[in-house]
């Protein structure tokens, strides 16, 4: 029996270092993506200020989108000088519930895609769910 207690007892410490390496992957693995996407998104910048066209992201690729900082700095001044003579903004509009269901929709699949790939289940079908879901969304978003 104290052998079967020095196996189980192993198996737990092999389990917890699992999980402790599982743990530190993933955050690496954020933090890389991030990186990428940044990159990404300095060369695509770059690209359109010296060629002035838009890169295409591959056709893996379904969405990418991002925020230029530099129309953000040049629009500040503009915007101050018409925020400060214009009437107040009107307040914002209420979310359109479609939206927000689809929003919610897809959150739902991304939890159970990410309980499905932690499980190392087959996730073809999540990956095309959630798929379907990003496409109402944008299709939504682009009628409201």
């Amino acid at each position: 029996m104290d052998s079967m207690s020095d196996v189980i007892a192993e198996y737990q410490r092999w389990k917890q270092q699992g999980g402790d390496l599982r743990a530190k992957a993933r955050v690496a693995m954020e933090s890389r993506f991030r990186e990428l996407l940044t990159e990404a998104v300095k060369v695509a910048e770059e690209y359109h200020a010296d060629f002035g066209a838009t890169l295409k992201p591959p056709v893996i690729v379904t969405s990418f989108r991002f925020k230029s900082g530099k129309a953000k700095k040049s629009a500040a001044p503009a915007a101050k000088k018409a925020a400060a003579s214009a009437p107040p903004p009107p307040p914002p509009a209420k979310p359109d519930p479609k939206v927000t269901a689809l929003q919610k929709k897809l959150a739902t699949a991304r939890k159970k895609l990410d309980a499905a790939k932690a499980a190392g289940q087959t996730t073809r079908d999540l990956d095309d769910r959630i798929y379907e879901i990003e496409d109402e969304l944008r299709l939504a978003m682009d009628a409201g």
